[in-house]
């Protein structure tokens, strides 16, 4: 499986366009994705008066890394949101740069991904909204954005995520999602998942998008993620100063494909892919539970472009949870006040890290102590979402560890930061990114249907698939284009 399908099915389409008049959707184009600046001002007025989280069709357009840190009506800002790490709080001289998901609506990136997946779908028609329902199989955040894209593009959804994720998942896609089903285990439990989406493939109504095998993932990260990125280090680099790493946590690993477009706007960048050390599945091959929501393991994610990845990364789940407590106490705030010197934005900020975002953070200092990355050098991640979805976790922290004091801080800051080591890391050369690769056979072939074909494509082709469905934004934004003036809502603005 290249390319993504983008033929068309005239019965569906019909249908689609008919629910968009109906429900007053218009779609938004990748291109306004990356660049804010072409949304027509007419949904720029409706925007300013709409609530990040609403339930209107119009907040399809802030799927984008540029929109402001406003919970109600903001609008768009050249520079995207983002976190700068101090030094003095990694521990490293580098530059760290995190770009913040906690302004998308739903508070996370993640609705991006799922509009990447969607869209090309909805706008052939191959998804019919007044027949499929679409189901979205997920470690957590994947099926929340789906879920809300669904209710704003008026389609019945089915949300999937493991039972051990945090409660604030589960409690607001109560509100959203036609129907929720919950699969044993925790983030590391992919398979439960897809064993429930084949349940699912019986009923003909059920239309699955995975997000670790569906192309318009990587398609909308290389495309809107990667650019923004871009924009970002653009936007805050000092003269002499070096891009010279990024680093994601694989839980799709459709952000590893904005590393795709950052290693040919800057050819010397490293990309590392991060993964729990509990369950190092690229590093040893493994197996294990571990507690950093919103990443999966013990599979290959069929749209990782291995080939084009340098270094993976283990992260210990513990330096996560530790920390998600040392930024979003009092006595941790505290902390970082008057033993770092911060200040009180830098220290507000570092609650829009969640424990995949604290991970990735890691990740970027692991790399900066392997490679002794200096004062000129910057490394950048995002932050899939913030410490907003895991109030539940803080607390269940302070229940098993006890209240929290400046002690506890100074202990996890120097422990689980400063602390950090060299091991469980590895570069990866050629044969390595193949054995890495290779893994896909197992869980894609012998059991999601996928061929042989397709997966030596993906290492051997990789101008007929990475780069072509990179390249088919293109195409996807003329068929929404065709869709919403099919609609006639756009030009009746």
């Amino acid at each position: 499986m290249g390319k993504i399908d983008l033929s068309i099915n005239k019965t569906g389409l019909e249908h689609n366009i008919q629910k968009a008049k109906e429900n007053n959707i218009i779609i938004p184009t990748i291109a306004q994705m990356q660049n804010p600046d072409l949304i027509p001002e007419k949904i720029k007025a409706k925007l300013s008066k709409t609530g990040l989280w609403d339930v209107d069709p119009v907040n399809l357009f802030r799927i984008s890394w540029h929109n402001e840190a406003k919970e109600k009506g903001g609008l768009f800002q050249a520079v995207p949101n983002y976190v700068e790490i101090p030094s003095q709080l990694s521990g490293v001289p580098c530059r760290i740069i995190a770009m913040s998901g906690k302004w998308f609506p739903t508070g996370c990136h993640k609705v991006g991904a799922s509009f990447g997946c969607l869209a090309p779908r909805l706008v052939t028609g191959q998804f019919d909204a007044t027949y499929h329902h679409a189901v979205w199989p997920s470690t957590g955040n994947y099926c929340r954005g789906g879920a809300f894209n669904s209710k704003l593009l008026a389609c019945e959804s089915v949300a999937i995520l493991p039972q051990d994720m945090s409660k604030e998942r589960f409690d607001w896609l109560k509100s959203i999602a036609g129907q929720i089903i919950a699969t044993p285990g925790c983030e590391s439990n992919v398979k439960e998942i897809f064993d429930k989406t084949w349940e699912l493939k019986k009923d003909p109504t059920m239309m699955i998008f995975n997000q670790f095998a569906e192309m318009g993932n990587p398609l909308w990260h290389y495309n809107v993620t990667g650019y923004a990125l871009a924009d970002l280090f653009e936007a805050v680099k000092k003269p002499g100063q070096n891009f010279a790493g990024a680093c994601f946590t694989s839980g799709s690993a459709g952000t590893m494909s904005a590393g795709d477009l950052l290693k040919e706007r800057y050819p010397h960048l490293k990309l590392a892919v991060g993964e729990a050390l509990q369950c190092p599945t690229i590093l040893d091959n493994g197996f294990g539970g571990h507690r950093i929501e919103g990443i999966g393991d013990k599979h290959i994610p069929w749209i990782h472009n291995v080939k084009n990845t340098d270094m993976a990364i283990a992260i210990d789940d513990e330096d996560s949870q530790r920390l998600l407590r040392l930024f979003n106490t009092e006595e941790g705030k505290a902390y970082m006040k008057s033993e770092l010197g911060m200040d009180d934005e830098q220290v507000e900020k570092m609650s829009w890290l969640g424990i995949s975002g604290i991970a990735n953070v890691l990740c970027c200092i692991k790399m900066a102590k392997y490679y002794e990355l200096t004062e000129n050098d910057v490394v950048a991640t995002v932050l899939t979402d913030s410490a907003a979805m895991y109030a539940s976790r803080v607390e269940e922290l302070n229940q098993m560890h006890g209240a929290y004091n400046a002690h506890e801080a100074a202990m996890d800051h120097a422990l689980h930061m400063l602390g950090l080591k060299t091991d469980s890391m590895m570069e990866m050369g050629y044969a390595e990114r193949k054995r890495v690769h290779n893994l896909k056979y197992y869980t894609w072939v012998e059991q999601q249907g996928m061929t042989v074909e397709d997966l030596n494509a993906q290492w051997y082709d990789t101008k007929n698939t990475w780069d072509a469905v990179h390249a088919q934004a293109k195409e996807l934004d003329e068929l929404i284009c065709e869709f919403n003036e099919a609609t006639g809502l756009l030009k009746n603005l």
